[in-house]
């Protein structure tokens, strides 16, 4: 399983999950897990993915994400689980 992490961080506006979903689904990406929250007006949410069926790898995955967060007005970002367990390891 190729787990990857995703995060989106922004203002709440109509639309951001369901564009970041459409993107996975249309790349073959499944979702594993998901959990979101406003808090103020600021959207937050985090995904764990398994992208092992899509036919393109972690760096043109978060630089299409990244490109995705710029057009709706979010900032998004994806790491591979090892990167991020490390970057998050007390």
């Amino acid at each position: 399983m190729k787990k990857t992490i995703i995060t989106v961080v922004g203002k709440d506006t109509v639309g951001i999950i369901a564009k970041v979903c459409t993107y996975l689904a249309d790349n073959e990406i499944n979702i594993l897990d998901i959990t979101q929250t406003i808090v103020d007006g600021f959207f937050n949410m985090m995904m764990v993915t398994d992208a092992s069926n899509s036919g393109k790898g972690n760096g043109e995955i978060a630089q299409e994400l990244q490109e995705l967060g710029r057009e709706i007005g979010v900032m998004i970002r994806c790491q591979h689980e090892d990167i991020f367990n490390k970057m998050h390891r007390i």
